[in-house]
């Protein structure tokens, strides 16, 4: 690890979060904000009241607001922006990037319009480069605080995921490799819209086992559309699905359940994600994930009725009754 350098591309929660880890075991370790306030207040006082309030960051960890002075000497660069402006910023960003420097995709998320994995989005701006994934259930915040956690590194090359995996791994932070990128990422992406309907069931109160019924049908729901994508179902059994899916149906840190909670109360998205300051994936994925059902020709009703109530202005009640009123089959066929 002598004389690596970490680049990471956004300087949100998770973003900020994996800069840190990175910084524990790398010499240099640098995070691109783009605002220049933040990068200023990571700089100066090491913290992140924005995103990270009340935690003291890495003292090792730089910031800036040049994409360029960030990866022009990176050996590895991971992109921690949204999905919607995931392509923007890594076209930003390639100009500077030298050959053959691996890219990591912390974002979980589909680009609208192409419906493409952030995975096929580096393939296209950056070809050549080697590609991986870092996901699971990693809420930032526990994180940050030294809590136990795993995380799965999915990339098609096994040397490289090691060497990832050392960059990464980090006292109770516990980092596992894999080779399914395309599991990893669908599974992160179609979680949030699952924890939109976990929220949901506990903002119009309908208990517990409902709550445990939909997340135990969100997983298969999922799977079933992550295997017909070309994912591997042990995949989804594991930390990238179902361990990525119960941290954000059950945790008041998640934001995608906080969205279907309110929406649950009777709040309009509008008035959700206006006071909102990070962003939630799972609102924007429910309208990807409604063209790839029609693409792959998969049932997904669950994420149907989330999509009319996000994009349609139907109730969260309203989704519910429509959830019981399908028919009952074998639990092989759950969802």
């Amino acid at each position: 690890m002598r004389g690596l350098r970490v680049a990471v591309v956004g300087a949100g929660s998770w973003g900020t979060t994996v800069a840190c880890l990175a910084s524990r075991n790398v010499p240099s370790t640098i995070l691109w904000a783009r605002r220049p306030e933040l990068a200023e207040e990571i700089r100066t006082e090491g913290t992140n009241g924005r995103y990270l309030p009340g935690f003291r960051l890495s003292s090792k960890l730089e910031a800036t607001v040049d994409i360029g002075e960030a990866c022009s000497d990176a050996d590895v660069v991971v992109m921690g922006v949204p999905s919607h402006g995931f392509r923007e910023v890594l076209e930003d960003a390639a100009e500077h990037i030298r050959p053959w420097v691996p890219i990591v995709s912390l974002t979980k998320g589909f680009e609208q319009g192409t419906l493409d994995r952030m995975s096929e989005v580096i393939s296209e701006v950056l070809p050549g480069h080697p590609i991986a994934v870092l996901t699971g259930p990693n809420l930032a915040r526990e994180i940050i605080a030294g809590y136990a956690a795993g995380a799965l590194i999915a990339t098609s090359d096994m040397r490289i995921a090691r060497e990832l995996q050392r960059v990464f791994h980090s006292g109770l932070f516990r980092v596992y490799v894999g080779r399914d990128v395309c599991g990893a990422e669908v599974a992160g992406a179609l979680k949030n819209v699952i924890a939109i309907a976990a929220g949901m069931a506990d903002g119009v109160g309908v208990g517990d086992n409902t709550r445990a019924l939909v997340i135990t049908r969100g997983l298969a729901e999922l799977t079933r559309l992550g295997v017909a994508m070309g994912g591997e179902p042990e995949t989804f059994a594991g930390l990238a699905g179902m361990g990525d899916l119960m941290a954000t149906c059950i945790s008041p840190q998640s934001r995608n359940r906080h969205v279907g909670e309110q929406l649950g109360k009777g709040r309009t998205i509008d008035e959700i994600t206006q006071e909102m300051n990070m962003v939630a994936e799972g609102v924007r994925t429910c309208k990807v994930v409604m063209e790839l059902s029609e693409r792959y020709e998969v049932e997904m009703p669950i994420a149907r009725e989330v999509f009319k109530v996000v994009h349609e202005g139907s109730s969260a009640m309203a989704a519910y009754r429509g959830l019981v009123r399908r028919a009952a089959g074998t639990e092989a066929d759950i969802a």
